[in-house]
């Protein structure tokens, strides 16, 4: 029996291609998911594949792979030539938080589009947030990626007049582990409109930040 069926309609039917999540996947299930999108010719996304996986994946497979190991993304086949630039901003308050921002702009590059990443400008060293403030505001689009108690993002919410998407990370200690704790604080924000996705979802959000752009772009064609 097939463990799997493609989607393809779903960029006519939303916008946004089918990505494969390997988590929880054997590595001869994302083969098999590879092989047929090969058959194809379709590019794909891939999320959450871990090195082992990789590794264990058929050598054609695996040539036709892009790996972040930050990240843990794979391109399979070549990813769409860039659309759009300078539109959206991923934040990032420490350099933990990387691979979940790292996540969510291979997830735009693959699509399409690329983004800036602002790394390690977290509320604990406020002047650092300050002084690329300008280069932020530049953007229609802010992906605030951030652990601990994720005030980034409603500093910025606060300070940015373009869409903010809040990413709680998992990153943190004691009662900050697990990211739960970033999580309600960014639901709680009190800066109006902020917009906040799952716990390390950096795939989530660039997909949140492509739908805004995408609604933009028929609202101008209107």
């Amino acid at each position: 029996m097939t463990e799997f069926v493609l989607d393809v309609e779903r960029p006519a039917r939303i916008g946004l291609e089918e990505a494969v999540y390997a988590a929880g996947k054997t590595a001869a299930q994302v083969a098999a998911i590879l092989a047929a999108a090969a058959e194809r010719r379709a590019s794909l996304l891939v999320t959450r594949l871990d090195p082992e996986k990789l590794a264990a994946l058929p050598g054609t497979l695996r040539a036709e792979i892009d790996y972040c190991d930050l990240s843990r993304t794979a391109w399979f086949g070549p990813p769409r030539p860039v659309r759009g630039q300078g539109r959206i901003a991923i934040v990032a308050a420490g350099t933990s938080d990387l691979p979940v921002a790292r996540e969510a702009e291979r997830t735009l590059r693959y699509a399409g589009e690329a983004a800036t990443v602002i790394a390690d400008v977290g509320v604990a060293g406020l002047w650092r947030l300050t002084r690329r403030l300008e280069e932020i505001r530049a953007h229609p689009v802010v992906i605030a990626v951030a652990g601990m108690d994720a005030a980034l993002a409603s500093v910025l919410g606060g300070l940015v007049a373009g869409a903010v998407i809040g990413v709680p990370t998992s990153v943190g200690y004691g009662v900050a582990a697990g990211g739960r704790p970033a999580l309600d604080v960014m639901l709680a924000s009190c800066a109006p409109g902020l917009a906040v996705v799952n716990i390390d979802n950096g795939y989530g959000a660039a997909c949140a930040a492509l739908r805004f752009l995408h609604a933009a772009g028929r609202l101008a064609g209107a």
